[in-house]
C-alpha cells in the first residue's frame, strides 16, 4: 500500500515518537511511505526511517503548534498528486493546515485518516483551559470531515461524540511500543549517578506536566542520600526550577535526550517512573517505561489511568498528586520487592494490549476499511 504520511519530525514530542515509529513499522510491513512534513533545520533526529520526503514551508513551529506559509497549501496539493497514495494519513500537528486537508483530498479523491493526540484531562474532570480546551472546541466540527480520526482511548472517543464527531468516524487504537527495543535489561546507571534507588521522569518541563509537584513532594519527603531523581527533559519551567530543586536535593537534570539508546538504558536502570501530568493522551513515555519493567505513577488524565487499571501501576488523583508522592516516594524507596512485581506487571500490561505490532496491524485494518468504503478512484492524469 502506498501511504502519504503527514506529520512532525521536529521539535521533539510524543507527536514526532509516534510518526517515527509509526511509519517505521509499515516499512517493515512492505507498504510505501512518503513522508510530508514542515521543513527543520535541526539535525536529523535519530532512528528516522529511509523514505521519500517533502518538506512543507511554515513560518513558526514549537511542541504545541505550527504556522505554515500560504504555499504551504499549495506543495502539499501538489506533492499529494505526484505520489499518487492509496491513503493520505495525518497525524495531526495544530495547524491550520489540518482544517484545509479534507478539502484537498476530496478534490484528489483520496482517502484521509487523521491521528488526534490532543491531551484532555481524563474521566469526568472539564478539560483544563488554554490550548486543549480552544483545540478540541476548533477541531470538532473539522475532524467529521476527515474519513476517520484515530484516537488512544474510548474516553476519548466519547469526548468527541459529546462534541459532534459522529461516532462511526472515531477509531480507537491505542499507542503500541516495540516491546523487543522497550524491553527490561542491564544498566550502568545507578552507578553512575551513584544511586542505590532510581527515580525517573521523562517528559516535558511545562506547566501541563506538573513537575513543580513531584519536585516538591521529593523535597518534601527527605529522601535518603542513595535515592536519586533523574529529570530527563526540557521545556519551559526548567530554568525556574532547577536552581531550588538540585543535586543537593539528589535531584539531577539532564535536559533533552536526542538518544533513545540513553533514554532506553535509564529506564532499564531505574526503580521507579513517575508521570503527574495535569493533562495527556496516551503518554508514549509511560508505556516505554512500562515496556522496560520499571514500577510506574501516574495521574489519572487522558487514557493513562486506564492504562494502569488494575494493579498495573499506581494512580494518582490530579488534585492530590503532591500529597500523594510524599507518601508514595519513601513507600517506592524502602520497599523494592514492591517495584519488583509492579515492574513486572507494567510490562505485561503492555505485552497484553500496547504492542506496535498490534497497534500497526489495527491501523492496517483502518486502512482497509476506509478504501473499501471509497468510490472508485479515477485514473490518475486523466
Amino acid at each position: 500500500m502506498r501511504i502519504a504520511w503527514i506529520g512532525k519530525k521536529s521539535p521533539f514530542c510524543g507527536n514526532v515518537t509516534y510518526s517515527r515509529e509509526v511509519t517505521n513499522a509499515l516499512l517493515d510491513r512492505g507498504h510505501q511511505v512518503s513522508f510530508l512534513h514542515f521543513a527543520q533545520e535541526e539535525p536529523e533526529p535519530d532512528n528516522w526511517p529511509n523514505f521519500q520526503e517533502v518538506s512543507l514551508p511554515f513560518i513558526y513551529k514549537s511542541q504545541v503548534y505550527t504556522i505554515p506559509t500560504f504555499k504551504a497549501t499549495k506543495v502539499l496539493t501538489e506533492s499529494l498528486r505526484e505520489i499518487k497514495p492509496d491513503v493520505v494519513h495525518a497525524s495531526l500537528t495544530l495547524s491550520p493546515l489540518d482544517f484545509f486537508l479534507p478539502e484537498i483530498c476530496d478534490q484528489l479523491n483520496l482517502p484521509l485518516i487523521a491521528t488526534f493526540h490532543t491531551p484532555f484531562a481524563g474521566k469526568g474532570a472539564k478539560l483544563i483551559s488554554g490550548t486543549q480546551l480552544l483545540a478540541y472546541q476548533l477541531y470538532a466540527p473539522f475532524l467529521d470531515n476527515y474519513d476517520r480520526v484515530i484516537v488512544f482511548s474510548q474516553i476519548q472517543r466519547e469526548l468527541l461524540a459529546s462534541m459532534g464527531v459522529r461516532e462511526k468516524k472515531i477509531a480507537v487504537i491505542p499507542n503500541g511500543v516495540d516491546t523487543s527495543k522497550y524491553s527490561p535489561g542491564t544498566s550502568n546507571v545507578k552507578a553512575e549517578f551513584k544511586a542505590e534507588r532510581l527515580f525517573v521522569y521523562q517528559g516535558r518541563i511545562a506547566p501541563e506536566k506538573n513537575v513543580e509537584s513531584l519536585l516538591r513532594a521529593w523535597k518534601q519527603a527527605n529522601m535518603e542520600a542513595g535515592s536519586k531523581l533523574l529529570i530527563v527533559g526540557d521545556g519551559p519551567l526548567r530554568a525556574t526550577l532547577e536552581p531550588f530543586y538540585n543535586s543537593e536535593y539528589g535531584v539531577i537534570w539532564l535536559g533533552f535526550l536526542a538518544s533513545e539508546e540513553r533514554r532506553i538504558e535509564i529506564l532499564r536502570g531505574g526503580d521507579v517512573f513517575i508521570l503527574p501530568s495535569l493533562v495527556e493522551g496516551l503518554s508514549l513515555s509511560l508505556l516505554e517505561a512500562m515496556a522496560c519493567g520499571i514500577a510506574c505513577l501516574a495521574t489519572d488524565v487522558g487514557a493513562d489511568g486506564e492504562v494502569l487499571e488494575k494493579g498495573a501501576g499506581v494512580v494518582m488523583n490530579t488534585k492530590t498528586v503532591r500529597s500523594q508522592l510524599r507518601t508514595l516516594l519513601p513507600l517506592f524507596q524502602d520497599h523494592p520487592e514492591l517495584t519488583t512485581v509492579l515492574g513486572q506487571k507494567a510490562r505485561n500490561r503492555v505485552l497484553e494490549r500496547y504492542t506496535l505490532s498490534k497497534n500497526i496491524t489495527h491501523l492496517e485494518e483502518l486502512y482497509q476499511e476506509v478504501l473499501a468504503q471509497q468510490p472508485v478512484k479515477l485514473t490518475w492524469g486523466a
